[in-house]
């Protein structure tokens, strides 16, 4: 899931470097919190939440087939 999330949040920044994701479970519980630079929170979050959101669905279906619930949240540097 962490590895997912980093290569989608690359693709989309100018400031790839500055991309961290950092993963924490609980028992079949996945939490995901995404940092960018202050500069990509908008490129990462989209119009109305849609980019956030649809990485989010991503994020499900892939640990959906792990038998596992996943969260993300996007977190303001």
């Amino acid at each position: 899931m962490k590895a997912l999330t980093e290569y989608i949040a690359k693709a989309l920044v100018e400031h790839p470097e500055e991309v961290e994701v950092t993963q924490t479970r609980q028992g079949n519980r996945v939490r995901l919190e995404m940092r960018v630079a202050k500069d990509d929170m908008g490129r990462v979050i989209g119009r109305n939440g849609r980019v956030a959101n649809a990485i989010r669905v991503l994020l499900r279906v892939a640990a959906e087939r792990d038998g596992q619930q996943v969260t993300l949240d996007v977190v303001e540097p």
